[in-house]
Order: C-alpha cells, then sequence, then structure tokens
C-alpha cells in the first residue's frame, strides 16, 4: 500500500541519486551543461511573459487560489527531473526580487489571517562597522508527516494544503533575509526550495534521512532530511560534510550537514551544522548518544587547518555554529553535552532571558491527539569566544499564537522560527 522504506543501503549511494530516486529518477555521473528551467517548462507555463522574465522555477502554486500564476509557479519537476541525463544541481535560475518574490506571497495568503509580528531584539550596542551574519533555525514540518501523521487535531486540513502552505514558508524566510537557513523536516527540496533559494542568491546541501518516517505516507515527495543555504555572494563555500549520527556504536536514522565558509567580507572562515536529533519521550538516552557522537564528528571538523584560516582559528580551531531541533528540554543530558563541551558553545537564546541564562518558554506548541505540548526544542549554538550576538528575533506571545496553537491558518510549522545576528568578535584585515 505503502512506498517501502528506502533505508540504510541508500545513505551511501550518491546523493542526488537518492533524492531523485524517490522521484524515480537517476542522474549520470557525467556533467552535463547547466540549463535555465524556462527551457524544460516554456511550453507548459501559464504564466505571463513578464513574470517569466523575473524567473523560472518549480511549481510553488499552480494549485493555489490565487490568480497570480507568477515567478512561484513556473514548474521545474515534470520535464527537469525526469531526465534522467541532468543532475537536478546542474540547473541555473534566473536571479528574483525577494521583495516581488515576497509581495507575491502575500498576494497568495491575502485570505489567511496576518502572520506573526515578531521584533529583534538588541542585545548589545553594535558598531555600524558591524556586518553581522543573520542566521534561521526552522522545522519547517514535513509535508507528508503534516498531513498524514502527526496530528494536529487543532489545526483545519485546509491549513496544511501543501498549495499554499509553501508561501507561508516562503514569505517566512524572506521577511528576515538570512545569509545562513538551516532547515529540518525538507521533504520538498528538489522541487520547490533548492531552486526558489537558488533563484535568491543561496547555495545549498540537503541531507535525507535513511528511513524517513515520510515514505510511510501515501503519496509522499520522498525523503525528509536537513538542509543548509547560505548565501552565495557572501561566503565561500571550502567543505560540506553529511554526517550520519551514531548512538551507542549503532548508525541512527538522524543526519547532519556541516558547511565550511569563508566570508568574503571579513575574510573569517567558519562552521555551520544543520540537524535533527531523535524525537519522543523515552529516547533521551538516544539522544544524549547522539548528540556525543556530533560533537565528536565537529571537534574533528573545526579541528582540521586550512589555509585561508585566520591565524586566530589556526591555534583556537575553527569557529562553530550548530542549528537544530534537538527534541530536548534544556534540562536533558544532551543539552547539558552542548553547554560545557570543549568546543565553547553557548546558547543564542538564552541572551532574551533577564539572566542570559535561561531558554525561551517554548520554540514548539501543539495539540495532538495525546494533548497539549509546550515545548523548548530548538537552539543555535554558537563558539563563545568567536561572536558575539547582537540581536535575536522574539519568541511570538501565547496570545499571538493563539488557543489552536501551532501549525495554524497564520503559521506554517508546529516549530518557531529562530533567528539571530552574530558578529566575528574580532574583524582581522580581509584576506586576499
Amino acid at each position: 500500500m505503502y512506498p517501502a522504506r528506502r533505508c540504510s543501503s541508500l545513505f551511501h549511494r550518491d546523493l542526488a541519486a537518492v533524492c531523485l530516486s524517490s522521484l524515480g529518477t537517476h542522474p549520470k555521473k557525467s556533467a552535463q551543461p547547466k540549463k535555465n528551467s524556462l527551457q524544460s517548462s516554456r511550453h507548459r507555463s501559464n504564466s505571463s511573459p513578464l513574470l517569466l522574465r523575473r524567473l523560472q522555477v518549480c511549481q510553488m502554486g499552480s494549485n493555489s487560489s490565487s490568480r497570480l500564476f507568477s515567478t512561484l509557479a513556473q514548474t521545474l519537476s515534470s520535464a527537469a527531473l525526469t531526465d534522467p541525463h541532468v543532475d537536478a544541481d546542474d540547473y541555473e535560475y534566473e536571479q528574483a526580487d525577494p521583495d516581488v518574490l515576497l509581495r507575491e506571497c502575500g498576494e497568495v495568503l491575502r485570505n489567511r489571517p496576518p502572520r506573526l509580528h515578531r521584533e529583534f531584539i538588541m542585545t548589545r550596542a553594535c558598531s555600524l562597522q558591524n556586518s553581522p551574519l543573520r542566521i534561521m533555525q526552522w522545522n519547517i514540518l514535513a509535508q507528508a508527516l503534516g498531513e498524514g501523521k502527526d496530528g494536529f487535531v487543532r489545526c483545519p486540513m485546509e491549513a496544511l494544503n501543501w498549495s499554499e502552505r509553501k508561501y507561508l514558508i516562503l514569505e517566512e524566510i524572506l521577511t528576515y533575509r538570512p545569509d545562513v537557513v538551516c532547515l529540518q523536516e525538507v521533504d520538498h527540496y528538489f522541487d520547490t526550495f533548492q531552486p526558489v533559494l537558488s533563484s535568491l542568491g543561496y547555495q545549498s546541501s540537503f541531507c535525507p534521512k535513511p528511513c524517513s518516517p515520510c515514505l510511510d505516507v501515501h503519496n509522499n515527495n520522498g525523503p525528509d532530511g536537513c538542509a543548509l543555504f547560505f548565501n552565495r555572494r557572501r561566503f565561500q563555500m571550502l567543505h560540506t560534510a553529511h554526517l550520519r549520527l551514531s548512538a551507542m556504536m549503532l548508525k541512527t536514522n538522524q543526519v547532519a550537514v556541516v558547511a565550511t565558509l569563508r566570508c568574503k567580507l571579513t575574510g573569517r572562515v567558519f562552521c555551520v551544522a544543520v540537524t535533527h536529533l531523535k524525537a519522543r519521550s523515552g529516547w533521551e538516552a538516544f539522544r544524549s548518544a547522539q548528540g556525543a557522537n556530533l560533537l565528536q564528528q565537529l571537534h574533528e571538523i573545526t579541528s582540521q587547518s586550512n589555509p585561508e584560516m585566520h591565524q586566530d582559528d589556526q591555534t583556537e580551531g575553527i569557529p562553530l555554529i550548530v542549528c537544530g531541533d534537538f527534541n530536548a528540554e534544556p534540562n536533558e543530558e544532551v543539552y547539558r553535552h552542548f553547554r560545557s563541551s570543549s568546543l565553547g558553545l553557548d546558547s543564542v537564546y538564552k541572551c532574551l532571558s533577564d539572566d542570559r541564562t535561561t531558554e525561551p518558554p517554548y520554540t514548539s506548541w501543539k495539540i495532538r491527539p495525546s494533548g497539549e505540548c509546550c515545548s523548548t526544542l530548538d537552539y543555535i549554538w554558537y563558539s563563545e569566544k568567536a561572536f558575539e550576538v547582537d540581536a535575536v528575533l522574539r519568541i511570538p506571545s501565547e496570545e499571538q499564537i493563539g488557543p489552536d496553537r501551532l501549525p495554524s491558518f497564520h503559521y506554517p510549522s508546529d516549530h518557531l522560527s529562530l533567528v539571530c545576528d552574530l558578529s566575528f568578535s574580532q574583524q582581522p584585515h580581509r584576506l586576499m
């Protein structure tokens, strides 16, 4: 009845083949000339020529109630991803205007209630010479799980319809314009997030879970996983690692993406990681073991020398930012592991508390058949010696979230996005 799970054997295949196999395609190993998506979709597009010139991307909104057949409504998936001779990464996308796309999101969502209004809280006096890095952490809720398994009893199914919910997700990203975007539960990477965010200037990397629960859901869109996006105008990719986390000497279903980046403005090299640890009560020891394994692998990666590293980083290790849905409250052992790690990490969102030692009261608030769950599960960790926290996006109030909690018509996920601005503690001369 349901697709068979593609478990651990798939994890060892070429990543593009893994993800595209879920769509029934297998890219060639040999490189192919890059194409504009318009070459594959012109014959079936219903968009106006003006909107076509803005951007040719994936099918974001063909089922939307909106009158717009806009830049987000171009189709890439039908021809491009079924072509066995083309890798998804070989496509180039015409660059989009983020302000235009944001307005179009608002037009599509005009019949939904107003979205959450959140303000940035300045946590220190910042110099005008600062060039902070804006980081976003967000479990966006896999579409297959939201509609098929998670059981949000107070959320109408219409609110979870992908034809509009994807605009809510994109609107959140466009509103805050992060330099680095770390997402979990991504099951529409190739047909939505990779092409759209590529058109906005992001380079990305996606690692699916080897045995994704999305594959148990009828009419799924392939496995969910972790995705990392970064502004390719601002950063140069030096290295990427896809990690499969271990616990108690066993490989697990949880993964991480680690990117080593060089900031073109400051010359500083740093690592950013995105992960998603095991969920559910009763798995605390398992999460602790996964966290310990992740810390060990991150220590190995950040200890490696690089000719482009600043002298301070050569001696102290590459600065690190770790984003994730840890599925763990601050009283769990995995949280304490990260707080006391030799990597010298601290949690960004503690800066919102008066004593700067307390996490927010919640980052996820949902109602399932088993009851209401209000939890702090999501974190942005940073190297305390290497970065300063300039600003943090406020957590919305209970009144703003509403009695039906999350997700809802005005918010697309059961997890809140976390956004912060980080600056390097010392600004060395730009490396040439």
